[in-house]
Formats: C-alpha cells, sequence, structure tokens
C-alpha cells in the first residue's frame, strides 16, 4: 500500500495538521493508500499546461475519474436545524470528494487554479461539516510549490520545443489567441517571444491570485479551517514530462 511517504519522496508537498495522519492512519488506512495510489500515478504534459483552456482542466477532470472510481463519489451533505419540529434554518455543502468507511468521512477538494478564495471555502465547509460530525478529515489537494515556481521555465522550454515565434504559432500549438492587452504587452517585450510569452501567459492563468501551495498555507497559518483534522497535498514539478 501507497504511503505518504512514498508522496514525500517524489517531491510533493505534505502538510498535516489538527491530528489529520494520527486519525488517518489509524481510522482511514486504506482511503489514505488509495488517495496516495491516485496522486503518484499523476502525469501531466507540459502542453498540457501551455493550452489555454477554460473549465475544467484535464488533471482535476482523470483525478476525478479516478477517485470516483475507488468509491470517491462527489456528494453534497444538507444541514437542517428544526426547533419544535419546525425548519429554522438548513446549509446544503457540496463537496468534490467523500470517501465513507464505518469509521466515518474523509472529505476532498481539488483545487488545481480556481482563484485563492475557493480555499476559504473549502476550509469553512470542511470546518463546519466537522463540528456537526459529518466529516472526520478533511484534504485538499493543489499545486505544489515547486510547480508554482517552475511554472515559467517549464512552459518557455515547452515553447521553445515548439518553436513558437510569434502569435500565429501560439494559435497553431496551444489554442492560444492573444486578447489586445496581452498583443500590446507582447510587442513591448524585447527578449525571445517564447519566453516572453510564457511569462505572460503564467501571470494571467496561473498567477499568484490562483490557489496554490502557498496561498493554502496562508490560510493554514491563520487558523483557517480549525479545529478540523486536515491533510493539505501539493503536487510537484516532477509529475511534468514533455507532450507532442
Amino acid at each position: 500500500m501507497k504511503t505518504i511517504a512514498d508522496l514525500k519522496d517524489v517531491g510533493f508537498d505534505i502538510h498535516a495538521v489538527n491530528h489529520a495522519m494520527a486519525v488517518l492512519t489509524k481510522d482511514f488506512p486504506d482511503p489514505l493508500g488509495e488517495l496516495c495510489s491516485v496522486l503518484l500515478d499523476i502525469r501531466i504534459p507540459d502542453v498540457e499546461l501551455a493550452k489555454s483552456g477554460g473549465g475544467e482542466s484535464p488533471v482535476t477532470q482523470r483525478l476525478r475519474r479516478e477517485l470516483t472510481e475507488l468509491n470517491w463519489p462527489k456528494r453534497r451533505i444538507v444541514i437542517r436545524k428544526t426547533v419544535d419540529n419546525v425548519e429554522r434554518h438548513s446549509i446544503t455543502h457540496e463537496i468534490d470528494h467523500m470517501r465513507v468507511t464505518e469509521k466515518g468521512v474523509v472529505a476532498l477538494e481539488i483545487e488545481w487554479n480556481n482563484k485563492d478564495p475557493f480555499f476559504d471555502r473549502d476550509l469553512d465547509n470542511f470546518q463546519r461539516l466537522h463540528s456537526e460530525g459529518a466529516i472526520s478529515v478533511g484534504v485538499i489537494v493543489t499545486r505544489g510549490s515547486s510547480l508554482q515556481e517552475n511554472l515559467v521555465q517549464i512552459i518557455s522550454a515547452c515553447a521553445m520545443r515548439h518553436k513558437i515565434a510569434e502569435f500565429g504559432d501560439l494559435e497553431m500549438h496551444y489554442d492560444w489567441v492573444p486578447t489586445p492587452r496581452q498583443r500590446n504587452n507582447m510587442r513591448e517585450k524585447k527578449g525571445d517571444f517564447g519566453q516572453e510569452w510564457a511569462k505572460q501567459f503564467v501571470q494571467d492563468k496561473f498567477g499568484q491570485s490562483t490557489t496554490h501551495w502557498k496561498k493554502l498555507q496562508d490560510r493554514i497559518k491563520r487558523g483557517v479551517g480549525n479545529p478540523c483534522p486536515l491533510l493539505l497535498v501539493g503536487i510537484p514539478d516532477t509529475v511534468i514530462y514533455q507532450g507532442k
């Protein structure tokens, strides 16, 4: 069975708070092993990162399929408060994936590339659901520190391999059609076209205001989500490979 140590060995960022590892290893060894196996199988072609695309990313879609096949389905939990059989308040929580066992529930959210306030939503949901006894542990998977720090280099190398030298090359290889603002910014740059595009692209698509390891750690340092046991996982740059 795969373990957290296996994830650390290949560069994953791991941070457990509020005794999450003790809870997972003691009461949820099978779900933890399943999660580690799925994460260790992640492989992302660099061209996938370089494509503009909207909606849910291919890496998130693959993770969702694999987790769902292992009995980690999406769940909607409704909590209702009643007084003398009269409903006074209700709230609905949607969780990306939940693994239900006899010992309790592990809840998991994937935040590959959303706006960073989604971390607040996830952690607040985990805190509320834990306080109501609906979940035992919350897990968040996001881009790791090494991946975030090296995105420009990864996408620049991809552009160099594809000989990206003008806007037409970007549309042909990556389906990327620049906005007028992006065109103007690029025209002002004097460096290599592919490298300058990589900087512009990462700034716009994977910028500091999106979901990545540092932004998640900022919330944890402030105590967001406490006292729910939390396992935080950052996907490293070692999962990236050269695509066609």
